[in-house]
């Protein structure tokens, strides 16, 4: 499965057709080879892997592991990525090492497919970006570079509400030499809204061209964000409509590094709670929550989040008792100083914010763990993916609390509906909103499973996925 481009819709359709074999009965599993994305998640066996793997191997009802997503590149500057091998931290890889450097990451990749392929009946395999990078082939093994190791037919799947969606097929399966394009066996397209059959004259010409078989059309899905790896998805929830008298806004600072951005997916699913993320200093100031989300370079967006005007926002709201949120690298900021030879090799302690008690002092281990807490009489559950070691008192699951500004290290505690609720009720109050939450409304884990076959029901009615099915048996 791979793309025209980045956000193309490779993702869900893994995952709607990781769901949708699991019903029939196929022991279906997601794979892919690398993955670069700041959005991860720690499996229960204590490696981390790509947040969109792990959320296919829901749909798919497998374990999630390392092998899923044997590499995984965390960008912490334009030139730079921290390698994740097979779950466990593996050094760096700068921009002049990326096309030529990584046949090491390629050979652990290749193990995890052929490790993953005995062990199930069918892996449907993801791609990274688009195909058409012929710049980067030469060191490919993602993309045509797997495809071509494991003779793997390959669906190619296009964004048609970013425009150009024809253009894309066909200008990917020109640009691809001739043996990659032999394994280019069929398309669709993705997030069309309206009549599909104005659409069918534009892909009869495609298919004319190109000989490759459109398997049908996915329409626009509206309510659908789930757990994504692509920073170019952050942020795409709409409020819900409802007649609720009291709203809470929810304002979730964009850093240049940010990571683990899911962790506010939970407060967006929430009924009445309006959640944005951005950088404008007066809906920082005016929200009545302000998050402040993990960071894949705490320093560098620390002095970010100064020269923009965002840190006397945090102190004027801290000051003024208007609720704030430090998640992982957000919280690392709330600290009185902060000392990162490791991320940042900062050679000399960095000021925080100091409106937390606590200090960070980065370690070369990372933490990669699974805690468990309690927060007035709730249960809480996390994970921890950081370097950086805080001292705190544990006032707040995984970290502290100072009047109406909490921190903690541990990233999906707002998954965990009872403390997600009993803590923005408390926000509320804090931030003098009339918000109450609504005990009857889903929680967060049931509002994914039905947006997992929400996607995989509209893959059974809009594309072929019988002949999708074919094409793997040849």
């Amino acid at each position: 499965m791979t793309g025209t481009s980045s956000d193309a819709g490779k993702s869900i359709v893994v995952t709607a057709l990781c769901r949708l074999w699991s019903r029939q009965g196929i022991r279906v599993a997601p794979f892919k080879a690398q993955n670069m994305s700041n959005n991860s998640m720690v499996c229960r066996d204590g490696s981390e892997i790509g947040r969109a793997q792990w959320l296919q191997c829901v749909a798919a009802g497998v374990e999630p592991s390392a092998v899923h997503n044997p590499v995984l590149l965390k960008p912490g500057s334009d030139r730079r990525a921290f390698v994740v091998l097979r779950g466990r931290p593996a050094g760096e890889l700068v921009a002049g090492e990326y096309a030529t450097g990584r046949r090491h990451l390629a050979e652990a990749a290749f193990a995890a497919f052929e490790e993953l392929s005995a062990s199930v009946d069918l892996v449907v395999a993801e791609g990274a970006g688009s195909p058409a990078e012929v710049n980067l082939r030469a060191g490919d093994y993602v993309n045509l570079g797997l495809a071509q190791r494991f003779s793997l037919p390959t669906l190619l799947v296009a964004d048609i509400d970013r425009g150009g969606a024809l253009a894309a097929l066909y200008g990917t399966w020109g640009l691809v030499d001739e043996a990659d394009r032999a394994l280019l066996r069929a398309y669709v397209v993705n997030k069309f809204r309206g009549d599909a059959s104005v659409l069918a004259p534009g892909l009869d010409v495609v298919t004319e061209r190109t000989g490759m078989p459109s398997l049908g059309v996915l329409p626009w899905l509206d309510g659908v964000w789930l757990d994504s790896e692509d920073a170019l998805s952050v942020g795409r929830w709409r409020p819900a409509a409802d007649d609720r008298a009291g709203r809470l806004s929810v304002a979730v600072v964009r850093f240049p590094r940010t990571s683990n951005a899911t962790d506010v997916d939970a407060l967006a699913a929430e009924p009445g709670v309006d959640v944005r993320v951005t950088t404008d200093l007066d809906v920082c100031r005016e929200a009545d929550l302000l998050v402040l989300p993990g960071s894949r370079a705490t320093v560098s967006d620390l002095g970010w989040l100064r020269s923009s005007g965002l840190a006397e926002v945090v102190a004027w709201r801290a000051g003024h008792g208007r609720p704030v949120l430090g998640i992982c690298g957000g919280y690392e900021m709330l600290a009185q100083w902060i000392d990162d030879p490791v991320e940042s090799a900062t050679a000399s302690r960095v000021d925080g914010l100091g409106l937390l008690p606590t200090t960070v002092t980065f370690a070369a281990e990372k933490v990669l763990a699974r805690p468990t807490g309690e927060w007035r009489g709730h249960l809480v559950e996390g994970y921890e993916i950081h370097h950086g070691v805080v001292e705190d008192d544990g006032a707040f699951p995984g970290g502290t609390a100072t009047g109406a500004v909490w921190g903690t290290i541990w990233h999906g505690t707002l998954e965990c509906d009872d403390f997600r609720r009993a803590w923005l009720a408390e926000v509320a109050t804090a931030a003098g909103s009339a918000w109450t939450p609504d005990p009857t409304a889903p929680g967060f884990a049931a509002r994914r499973e039905s947006m997992i076959d929400l996607l995989a029901d509209a893959v059974g009615e809009h594309l072929d996925h019988d002949a999708l099915l074919e094409l793997t048996l040849e």
